[in-house]
């Protein structure tokens, strides 16, 4: 079995790499950090010229016909920044639900980047993403109207639909928002957007089939999972090299850190936790794309090997550079921030190795 990739995907590698070199620097990353919607209206004309948007959608609905393998090498080069903006909320996670769900009204233009969609799942004290959903819609003539609140909702506040999870009767459905408008809320990853939506009988259509969608609605949530572990195998491959360029530089009785024996062993065990990480994504993506048996296995063990690899890689990274490393000027912090809440997005990864647990015992 060939484990490496394309050639077609490695020059989508280098392409992106030289792209976001370009376009989206650490000045960018910055100036993102304050800007309300996270973008620039120029970059993402750029990024729509690229067909980053579509990479998920099919030929005949204007995408690029292309897999999870490229949206993993993409989130890889989008997380070493790491990439403020909608790309991951509207190419990914609602990419997936209006192609899962057949939503043919949307799903064009997501992929044209003329809309922008998310998704609105997780609620609040739940293990599970789908377990715990509280919201609720109602009938009201041919109409749904919803009711609850989605506290976490990426790029909620500047989406133009938001995919609704929300429970109808039947168990789990999904239910299209348009103009979520959001309000925008902190969280720890002060490179990504995160809005709270309050639904109060909002009036929403029903996409995908009838009944209960929750089998659906996992296949979504361990697809958009292995996009996020992507982003974090990104920012951890920028951290170690941080750390190994920082130890080769930084001079302390008059020898570089990178020669003292602790140091070493630092940059090692970041490197080995990478690798590690690095495969269970590659190999959970690859089980996606394919269908493989054991994808949603793969697809809980990267989300809990990457969540924990990444953390520790990155707050290795901050120990190598010392005092330094805890200041808001060195990018140390923006890659901690962002594999620390990759972690809580979308399954975090108690509950997968939970879940893991319980496919390996029910499969004896």
């Amino acid at each position: 079995m060939d484990f490496t990739f394309s050639d077609e995907q490695d020059a989508l590698r280098s392409a992106a790499r030289a792209f976001l070199a370009a376009e989206a620097p650490g000045p960018y990353v910055r100036a993102m950090l304050d800007d309300e919607g996270g973008v620039t209206d120029d970059l993402w004309a750029k990024i729509t010229d690229l067909g980053w948007p579509g990479v998920m959608v099919p030929e005949d609905h204007r995408g690029t016909g292309m897999g999870l393998l490229e949206v993993v090498v993409l989130g890889e080069e989008m997380g070493a920044l790491p990439l403020p903006g909608p790309w991951l909320s509207s190419a990914v996670a609602g990419a997936l639900v209006a192609l899962r769900t057949s939503d043919d009204a949307v799903l064009p233009h997501v992929a044209d980047g003329s809309v922008r969609a998310t998704v609105a799942v997780e609620e609040a004290g739940t293990r599970d993403p789908l377990d715990g959903i509280a919201a609720v819609a109602r009938r009201r003539g041919d109409d749904w109207l919803l009711d609850g609140v989605k506290p976490l909702v990426l790029d909620g506040h500047t989406a133009d639909v938001a995919y609704v999870v929300a429970r109808d009767g039947d168990g789990l459905a999904t239910f299209a928002l348009d103009t979520p408008a959001g309000e925008l809320v902190p969280t720890m990853d002060v490179t990504r957007k995160v809005a709270r939506v309050v639904l109060d009988g909002r009036p929403a259509r029903r996409v995908g089939p009838s009944g209960d969608q929750r089998a659906l609605l996992a296949r979504v949530v361990d697809d958009i999972g292995i996009a996020l572990c992507a982003e974090s195998v990104g920012a951890c491959d920028r951290a170690l090299q941080m750390a190994t360029d920082y130890a080769k530089d930084r001079v302390q009785f008059d020898r570089p850190i990178a020669t003292f024996q602790v140091i070493k062993h630092k940059i090692v065990d970041m490197l080995h936790q990478l690798e590690l990480a690095r495969v269970a994504t590659h190999y959970a993506a690859w089980a996606s794309d394919v269908d493989d048996p054991q994808r949603e296995a793969a697809a809980a063990i990267a989300k809990s090997v990457v969540a924990e690899a990444a953390v520790m890689i990155t707050g290795e990274n901050i120990q190598v550079h010392g005092g330094v490393g805890f200041t808001w000027d060195v990018d140390c912090h923006l890659l901690f921030r962002r594999v620390k809440a990759n972690d809580v997005l979308f399954g975090r990864q108690g509950w997968q190795r939970q879940r893991l647990a319980d496919l390996v015992i029910n499969a004896v």
